[in-house]
């Protein structure tokens, strides 16, 4: 019987290739037009690779970041693949998710994508989506909201700084080629961070 750390990837897996021509046309604008081809062969491999029994949740990002790592290709790869291992390492040995844990797996991963991409929020990249998803899970943790709760708030958030991203220049990537003229799109890996978020926390509400 598969784990729920099991069927919480592969949902996230479902939701990438269900937006996959979404987010491959959304790069299109902007940078290679691979973004959702290369996310949606990094989760089918993730769900070969990561054992269906696997119960440790840390064990399991461990190797979802692993695997995204060899097998998306672009800047994707590396990014997703240091977020899902640093996350790991909050969750190593943990079969539950606290909100506590939640925070510090997403402030772990957005550090990590921080140290490997070398960008800060405000660049047209998936920070753009993430930090402010962390600012306001924390603010909701912090007051006593439980995961649910947090959650919501940290998806709209997220949804909201996919907007943003629309309204600013990409400085980073193959999109800070087009510089101005990158105004007016939304950056395809916030994008796919959003979703990502918005499939865990409907998973973990189901």
């Amino acid at each position: 019987m598969a784990t729920r750390v099991y069927q919480c990837l592969k949902e996230i897996g479902d939701k990438i290739m269900a937006n996959k021509d979404f987010l491959t046309d959304l790069d299109r604008e902007i940078g290679d037009a691979d973004h959702g081809v290369n996310m949606a062969r990094g989760f089918a491999a993730v769900v070969e690779k990561v054992p269906e029994d696997e119960g440790d949740i840390g064990a399991a990002l461990k190797k979802t970041g692993m695997t995204l790592l060899s097998t998306v290709g672009g800047a994707s790869g590396p990014l997703y693949g240091t977020a899902y291992m640093e996350a790991a390492k909050v969750f190593a040995g943990k079969t539950a998710v606290s909100p506590e844990d939640f925070k510090a797996a997403l402030e772990a991963a957005i550090a990590g994508i921080q140290k490997r991409g070398k960008a800060v929020k405000g660049e047209k990249t998936m920070l753009d989506a993430l930090m402010p998803a962390y600012d306001a899970f924390s603010e909701k943790v912090d007051a006593g909201a439980d995961l649910n709760e947090a959650l919501d708030a940290a998806c709209a958030a997220a949804a909201e700084g996919v907007e943003y991203t629309k309204t600013i220049a990409a400085t980073k990537g193959r999109a800070s080629y087009l510089g101005q003229r990158s105004v007016g799109h939304q950056d395809p890996g916030a994008t796919s961070a959003t979703l990502t978020l918005e499939t865990i926390r409907d998973f973990l509400k189901g």
